[in-house]
């Protein structure tokens, strides 16, 4: 299935964010963003629960078992849902966000069998190890001065 082009414009960013280590800003950001509210978007919410988890899992190396297209696909796909200005924007109340769930379900039905696997990886750890794995960590305090 061919990729939206709407991601596409997302995959260089997603390809910098992996390669210079900054998924934790990327999710940080994610956590920062309202998401509609209601039973209709339930389900987006748990979409986004399984692809943070994934990123958190993979930037920690405790879940490496998912292809580098993958990988890329949910990166982008999460920062074109924190991206308030994408094709339809966020703000226009009501549409805003019928952009992100496409991208959203086009990655969740496109990797779903990636993303199912890692489910199941998930569905086996302790409630001990997942805290420990999806915390999300701190920011790091940057000197301006010698950055």
């Amino acid at each position: 299935m061919k990729t939206p082009w709407k991601l596409t414009r997302y995959l260089p960013l997603a390809a910098r964010f992996l390669r210079e280590g900054r998924l934790p800003e990327l999710l940080r950001a994610l956590a920062d963003k309202r998401t509609p509210q209601g039973q209709r978007f339930a389900a987006l919410k748990e979409d986004l629960q399984l692809l943070r988890a994934l990123s958190l899992a993979w930037f920690k190396g405790e879940y490496r078992q998912i292809s580098s297209q993958a990988l890329l696909m949910v990166v982008a796909a999460l920062l074109y849902f924190i991206t308030p200005f994408d094709a339809i924007p966020d703000w226009l109340v009501g549409v805003g966000f019928v952009d992100d769930l496409a991208v959203l379900a086009w990655v969740m039905r496109t990797w779903h069998g990636e993303l199912e696997a890692f489910r199941a990886w998930r569905d086996k750890q302790s409630p001990e190890r997942l805290a420990l794995i999806e915390h999300l960590p701190t920011a790091e305090r940057v000197d301006p001065l010698h950055s």
